[in-house]
């Protein structure tokens, strides 16, 4: 249980961390809460280095960094097609920390898109869309699915015995999912991440 000066040292770190894009120094953290001694503020480190919020890095003045444990960044598992279907690969690949975007991140994941099919729904590619896990879907959500063991990312649209995954882009056809293929709604789409000057 950590104290209160304790938790504002912590929301300290963070906010620093947020603005500057990394941590403070000691003598920083020290000038912020008045502590004189340095001794004095790696006391307050240690106990939120015990209890799991933080990690620090010896021989670095600003190695104080989140603790992997008590990360709340959205998983980044892999890559999604946004043209054809291609193979699904999940696999760990870092996160993206937009949990004050989005809410909690244990019901979110990251997939960077492939592809440009869905370029007039302001999709691109390299683009990250936001996906909340759900295995259902309405009449024009916008969707990750999979097919059999490949991934899409299309407007979903149900029709008498078939879906159509429905692109948006005048160049591709609509996905027709018939009864022989299996389909899977893995969530839906909540945001897209872009960064610019993409080489």
């Amino acid at each position: 249980m950590l104290n209160e000066r304790s938790r504002e040292i912590l929301s300290f770190i963070k906010r620093y961390r947020q603005e500057h894009g990394s941590a403070p120094t000691i003598r920083e953290i020290g000038s912020q809460f008045e502590i004189s001694s340095t001794n004095g503020v790696r006391y307050y480190l240690n106990l939120l280095e015990k209890a799991g919020y933080i990690r620090r890095t010896g021989g670095i003045s600003r190695g104080i960094g989140p603790s992997e444990e008590t990360s709340t960044g959205i998983p980044l598992l892999g890559r999604v097609a946004a043209g054809q279907p291609i193979t699904a690969e999940q696999h760990y690949d870092g996160s993206l920390e937009l949990h004050e975007m989005f809410g909690k991140s244990d019901q979110l994941f990251a997939l960077q898109v492939r592809g440009d099919s869905m370029v007039d729904a302001g999709i691109v590619e390299g683009d990250y869309v936001i996906v909340q896990k759900q295995d259902t879907a309405r009449a024009g959500d916008l969707v990750v699915a999979m097919l059999d063991d490949e991934a899409t990312v299309k407007y979903y649209q149900p029709r008498k015995g078939t879906v159509e995954l429905v692109p948006a882009n005048e160049n591709y056809q609509p996905i027709v999912v018939d009864s022989s293929v299996e389909l899977h709604i893995l969530g839906l789409v909540r945001g897209v991440i872009r960064t610019v000057g993409r080489g």
